[in-house]
């Protein structure tokens, strides 16, 4: 009740500074809170109808509960989303469950927590993700609505900018991921990247997301894959790529 109230304050202020009718404001905000992942703003953000560059591993086709899928599953740990959004996984899926998100759609939950919970809007997609992948929504590799695709993050002890040009600057780029063709569609320092892949058809979304004053983690998603064995070759790729930037980052034979 707190929250939903807290909501339509804010579309109440909303309206005062724009004149907006209630539903206009109130349309606005919930956008907002789930802008394009083409954007990835400062925590990548996708549509809700999307998902987000998250290292959110997959999981069985089978329905495990919580404690079983925390074992099974890659994703961001339980201390972050819950400083993240107020919540652990384990407290998020029995929501989701009493709401019988399994009979709603990936754009439904996500806009559930965004409406209901306040969740910003990245942070519901990595909810939504979670809770498919372990209730059984989505196959190894897969998204909900059919495709694969490969994900994987590090936290590398640097700001969030250097970590955007090590992905930006061509020259740089090609000290820890060489011999790589990349066309590069869209980049926002110090948050977004996103390429063409060796010329296509697959391609990378990659969100910057600043963890204190020197401390950043970088999640990449690897997009519009032929299936679930190349998905698990660019999963296996993509960690160990992201360890190789972090030992340079990191190392005091980093020059830029």
């Amino acid at each position: 009740m707190t929250n939903q109230r807290s909501f339509k304050a804010r579309v109440r202020t909303r309206m005062q500074k724009t004149g907006e009718s209630y539903t206009a404001a109130r349309r606005h905000l919930i956008n907002k809170a789930t802008e394009p992942a083409t954007t990835l703003t400062a925590e990548p953000a996708t549509t809700l109808t999307a998902e987000p560059a998250t290292a959110l591993a997959a999981e069985p086709a089978t329905a495990p509960s919580p404690s079983s899928a925390a074992a099974q599953t890659e994703r961001i740990a339980d201390d972050l989303i819950r400083a993240r959004t107020g919540r652990g996984w384990a407290d998020w899926f029995a929501l989701l469950d009493a709401a019988t998100a399994t009979e709603l759609t990936h754009t439904q939950i996500a806009r559930h927590l965004v409406t209901e919970h306040e969740v910003p809007g990245w942070w519901s997609q990595t909810i939504t993700v979670g809770y498919e992948q372990a209730r059984g929504l989505r196959a190894p590799g897969q998204r909900r609505g059919g495709g694969f695709e490969a994900s994987a993050s590090r936290t590398v002890a640097v700001p969030a900018l250097r970590l955007f040009e090590a992905f930006a600057d061509e020259t740089a780029r090609a000290r820890w991921l060489p011999d790589v063709e990349l066309r590069v569609r869209t980049a926002t320092a110090p948050r977004s990247f996103r390429a063409d892949w060796a010329g296509g058809p697959t391609r990378i979304v990659v969100g910057f997301d600043a963890v204190g004053e020197s401390k950043a983690r970088v999640s990449v998603l690897h997009e519009k894959l032929t299936g679930a064995e190349q998905a698990a070759e660019l999963k296996a790729y993509w960690r160990e790529r992201l360890a190789a930037l972090k030992a340079l980052l990191e190392s005091n034979g980093d020059h830029r």
